[in-house]
């Protein structure tokens, strides 16, 4: 059964799946060496990353690339089974140094750097965080002032809360930074844009100008060089902007296809957002391989004797450890399903011209519906929150669940905690980007009433007004009456939720539209408001993708993949069951059920915990440590051909 789970599972790049397991299955890192040593070790495997092909396949065709930007992701996530420091080593270099140079630059720069990049011959780092500003990339404080006279900008690092911070790749090995500054010609600052700056001479030194400092030891991902960087009157020749969306002439001219600021911005960092799906990708991976190693260790450690048998009985029958690893193993099934659905969704939206660039504006240049690329910004935000907030809390009760031998380095799982903590804050600080759905939500939810005519926007008021007198008398009695356990049930509850957030949102944020109030006083005072609107929206979306992929399951193992499916419902259900009380969607022996109800698919998954986590597919050289040395193979497994007795008794 695990092996048609891994079919199922690796999905649509399936083939790119296995040709990493492959290739990586040679790959030994030892993040207990010496952090100089340890980021030498990691620096060569990148290196024999870019021989494989595989880091090319992202970029353009008509600069030996393989177009095939869903593939590359699906093959850096992989990355997350083995060593996470090669993981976001290699994603700095093609995903986001090679990003910005792919999606922000024209042929002048794909010409001159692009097949370089995808070889590994030119190294980079991408600098957009500074030590005052990391989420708010708009307002960063670097510039970058024209100088007609030599056809230069001038990089500048104006004050000490301008030093690009926490630079991956800077303090070592990058050659060349993708600068984010302030673009500025003839006293007036147009905004953010991105420049191409070299920072390192062939020989490793610093540049004149260029002052390189080491963040020194982290918390974890020590394969990793962050360092830190500062520009003293850096010179870099007119040609070094990005100048996809905007471009700067000889006289200082400053021209772009995008006439707001604020759009062109959002524009420009729509087009990175490769980088937040890899990081929720990562740490997807990552909680799989946590997983993996706790149940495994689960259903062969024992603990206390039964009073019937006198035996020690397995700590994985124990309800309480069940709960602590199935729910979360059901959970980060939909997130996987979630992720492979987003990753196809921004593949699809990419479309690499059969040409060179020709310009900030090119026809030939990647085609993208405005509406489409929102929405998928809106969900990459949303499930890298997500997703990485649950590898925090799950590797947490992974390391919990194999006790002692957890804390070990040697039994991985340490490594895996210190080294996917920073997934919350990196590539956007996750409440923040849970923000920033809230926002698009109220964006659309604004236009979605603009268009209705006097009749439309009547009844719209009447549906408000009528569901604040539902809540007040209690009058959900169809959602009261439903089985919790049943996935119709499961989404209608999600979907009230999610309509209700934000409707109630949005008549909390109409006041802000007031002349003379104060804006950000009300903002502030909804914030709570608004992230528990976008958690239940991106709620809502992993659920569906998830049950589309039970749907599309081989009969084999969709009667598996629907009781996964149930429990991660009723847990979501289960976390968020005293907003659903507290409103009416929930009677309490309805609460009552959710309990009892995640409790009966724990005990009905126990003896299929092993083929789940098989199905990650994670070569056996990744797992290697004690904590699986005692293992002996279950007897408990069903056969794969029908579904289990005990599941059809459940479902």
């Amino acid at each position: 059964m695990s092996s048609v789970l891994q079919t199922v599972l690796d999905g649509r790049w399936a083939a790119v799946r296995d040709e990493v397991r492959a290739q990586m299955g040679e790959v030994q890192t030892d993040p207990s060496l010496p952090t100089e040593q340890y980021r030498a070790q990691i620096a060569g495997y990148v290196a024999e990353l870019a021989k494989t092909g595989r880091p090319h396949q992202g970029f353009d065709p008509a600069y030996g690339g393989g177009g095939d930007v869903g593939g590359v992701v699906a093959a850096f996530q992989m990355l997350g089974h083995g060593d996470l420091s090669l993981l976001v080593k290699a994603g700095v270099q093609w995903g986001l140094f090679g990003g910005a140079l792919q999606n922000l630059g024209t042929a002048r720069h794909h010409d001159r750097y692009l097949r370089d990049m995808m070889d590994g011959t030119l190294l980079g780092c991408f600098a957009m965080t500074e030590t005052g500003h990391g989420s708010d990339v708009q307002h960063l404080r670097t510039t970058a002032t024209y100088d007609a006279a030599t056809q230069e900008f001038v990089i500048d690092t104006p004050e000490p809360g301008a030093r690009k911070d926490y630079i991956g790749g800077a303090a070592r090995d990058a050659r060349m930074a993708a600068v984010f500054a302030q673009l500025i010609t003839g006293g007036t600052s147009h905004g953010v844009h991105c420049f191409l700056v070299p920072i390192r001479s062939d020989a490793g030194d610093a540049l004149p100008g260029v002052t390189i400092t080491d963040c020194g030891e982290k918390a974890g991902l020590n394969g990793v060089d962050n360092g830190r960087l500062v520009f003293d009157g850096v010179r870099v020749p007119r040609e070094a902007l990005l100048n996809r969306y905007a471009d700067v002439a000889e006289d200082g001219t400053y021209s772009s296809s995008i006439e707001n600021e604020t759009r062109r911005f959002f524009t420009m960092l729509g087009t990175l957002v490769r980088g937040r799906i890899s990081v929720a990708g990562g740490a997807g991976t990552a909680t799989q391989k946590a997983l993996t190693l706790a149940v495994r260790y689960g259903a062969t450690r024992r603990q206390f004797s039964d009073p019937a048998t006198g035996e020690e009985v397995v700590v994985l029958d124990y309800l309480a450890h069940q709960r602590k690893l199935l729910p979360a193993l059901a959970t980060s099934y939909a997130l996987h399903f979630a992720q492979e659905d987003l990753v196809g969704r921004m593949h699809d939206l990419q479309k690499f011209s059969e040409g060179p660039l020709a310009g900030p504006s090119s026809d030939t240049a990647p085609v993208q519906d405005e509406q489409l690329q929102r929405d998928l910004e809106t969900r990459a935000a949303g499930i890298k929150a997500l997703g990485t907030w649950h590898a925090t809390a799950t590797i947490q009760a992974c390391r919990e669940a194999a006790g002692g031998a957890g804390y070990l380095s040697e039994n991985l799982l340490p490594q895996l905690k210190a080294d996917t903590d920073v997934f919350t804050t990196f590539e956007g600080d996750n409440t923040v980007l849970l923000q920033l759905v809230a926002k698009t939500l109220l964006s659309d939810y604004a236009r979605k009433v603009g268009k209705l005519d006097l009749l439309g926007k009547v009844r719209f008021a009447a549906d408000l007004v009528g569901g604040e007198v539902a809540e007040r008398t209690g009058a959900r009695s169809l959602l009261r009456r439903g089985d919790v356990r049943d996935r119709a049930h499961q989404r209608r509850l999600l979907v009230a939720r999610e309509e209700h957030l934000l409707g109630s949102l949005a008549r909390r944020m109409r006041a802000a539209l007031k002349p003379g109030v104060d804006q950000f006083a009300i903002f502030n005072a909804a914030q709570d408001h608004l992230l528990e609107a976008a958690r239940a929206h991106v709620d809502r979306i992993v659920f569906d993708a998830f049950a589309d992929a039970v749907d599309r399951a081989p009969s084999t193992v969709r009667g598996l993949l629907e009781l996964v499916l149930t429990l991660h419902g009723l847990s979501v259900l289960e976390s968020r069951r005293a907003w659903f009380l507290e409103h009416g969607y929930l009677t309490v022996s309805g609460s009552k059920a959710l309990a009892s109800g995640v409790n009966e698919l724990c005990a009905a998954l126990r003896p299929h915990a092993r083929d789940l986590v098989d199905g990650f597919g994670i070569p056996e050289q990744w797992l290697a440590c004690p904590l699986l040395d005692g293992e002996q193979q279950l007897t408990t497994e069903a056969p794969a051909e029908e579904a289990p007795a005990d599941l059809k008794a459940v479902g």
